[in-house]
């Protein structure tokens, strides 16, 4: 036995390290494509914060690299292993705490489920509501680690705006207690938000004190469909102009429709280049709806049709988060970018993205969150054909420039990992870099924490 294996072993339970090569393999990378990954030494599952910090110290005191590790759908590389580390998985740190219906707080472990979290505040009238596409699979400190949006951002915001405090083992095993569970909060600087989105890079979330809402009425859902994504896009602007909230604004073009339609037959418009879907969550959705709906027939859409319940409304809902595995589907391999660009720029972006299509010969889908500006192209390839791999990673980098070009940011809620490394330096420019390695310094001077990871 290694003396790596020897040390852990002093504070861990037997079940809590795996060393078996071929189960340690499977916990090397996660759900994105052109990232490279590792062989870990080790894989260690802890249950209690004592644990967490027990790893930590032993890293400090060996100098191993540690990756922490969530549900692992993340689609940037972020929690890849490194070799010859210590990937810290945390989700068997599976508890919900507290839910407090006065303080609208609940205090949760990083490994508990999305959507576990999502029912269990439900059934005491509250609503949390960060809802990646995941969200039956990821795990809070996931979502935390990559700052996760999800469909109903264009009116709730995401994860970052929920996260109220945080309890951290940083690298040395320390604990550290940030933020606050009172309504509001200015004392000091905000740690809290430095650690959201920090990809693991700063310290190990062990529990996380989430801001909750009341729970709103049943959302109903309105479906356009438009003769162009161009059209499509206008309506969403006309939409955000007049001032209206809508609890979901998302946009499917054409090759997504279709994908969605292979995959589950949900009879989906063939016919047209754009499907709006956008729902209210209001006391009275349907005139709300009604209002939407015009505006989208004043902007060119051919049809439009709103729901008549909430039955109806949850299977278009469905029909747009199986987007991405429908895309997926298509070919052997998809990169699926996350590009987020201001909204008057929505109908440039997606018309950019076509026109990158077509320069490879590629297929590229686009779903949005309309509503914010945040689009998903998702390159589709062959991964066992070298030229076409080839021309997906370059569609890729295409895209996240025109996103550049256009004000946007090169990733608005998946996260830099390893696979935007290097765009994450031309976005923020070389002053932009040197105080977010100094920050990294400042939190994990031995850079021992997920190393290779955004810089």
């Amino acid at each position: 036995m290694d003396d790596l294996q020897r040390r852990l072993r002093e504070g861990l339970p037997a079940e809590a390290l795996l060393t078996d090569p071929d189960v340690t393999a499977s916990y090397a990378h996660d759900m994105a494509s052109f990232c490279e990954a590792g062989a870990p030494a080790v894989v260690v599952l802890p249950r209690t914060v004592e644990e967490v910090q027990h790893v930590m110290r032993t890293a400090t005191a060996l100098r191993v690299p540690v990756v922490p590790q969530g549900a692992r759908t993340g689609l940037s590389g972020a929690a890849n292993a490194s070799d010859g580390c210590i990937v810290l998985s945390l989700v068997r740190m599976d508890r919900i705490l507290e839910i407090s219906p006065v303080d609208r707080i609940a205090v949760v472990e990083p490994g508990v489920i999305n959507a576990t979290l999502s029912r269990a505040v439900n059934e005491h009238g509250l609503y949390y509501p960060p809802d990646p596409s995941s969200w039956e699979m990821c795990t809070i400190g996931g979502n935390i680690g990559t700052a996760s949006g999800g469909l109903c951002c264009v009116k709730y915001g995401v994860t970052a705006e929920y996260v109220l405090g945080l309890e951290v083992v940083l690298a040395d095993g320390r604990l550290l207690n940030t933020g606050r569970r009172t309504a509001k909060g200015v004392a000091g600087y905000d740690l809290t938000r430095l650690f959201v989105g920090s990809e693991g890079s700063l310290g190990i979330v062990v529990k996380a004190v989430l801001a909750l809402r009341p729970q709103p009425p049943q959302q109903l859902v309105l479906a356009a469909e438009f003769p162009s994504a161009a059209a499509a896009c206008d309506a969403v602007c006309r939409i955000m102009e007049r001032g209206h909230t809508p609890s979901l604004l998302e946009l499917m073009d054409r090759t997504t429709v279709r994908a969605v339609n292979m995959m589950a037959s949900m009879g989906l418009p063939e016919t047209t280049e754009a499907l709006l879907l956008c729902a209210f969550d209001t006391p009275d959705p349907a005139a709300d709806l009604a209002a939407v709906g015009e505006l989208c027939t004043a902007a060119g859409a051919t049809e439009v049709v709103p729901a008549d319940d909430a039955a109806e409304s949850e299977l278009l809902l469905q029909a747009r988060r199986l987007s991405l595995p429908a895309l997926e589907a298509v070919k052997s391999a998809t990169m699926i970018d996350d590009v987020c660009v201001p909204r008057s720029a929505l109908g440039a972006m997606i018309e950019g993205t076509t026109a990158i299509a077509e320069k490879f010969g590629l297929t590229i889908g686009v779903c949005a969150h309309a509503g914010d500006g945040n689009t998903h192209p998702v390159v589709c390839f062959d991964h066992t054909d070298a030229e076409e791999s080839r021309k997906a990673r370059e569609s890729f980098d295409e895209i996240m420039a025109l996103g550049l070009e256009l004000g946007g940011t090169i990733t608005g809620e998946h996260g830099v990992g390893v696979l935007k490394k290097e765009w994450l330096a031309r976005e923020l420019g070389e002053v932009g870099v040197e105080l977010q390695r100094g920050i990294k310094a400042a939190f994990d001077p031995l850079g021992l924490l997920n190393p290779g990871k955004l810089f």
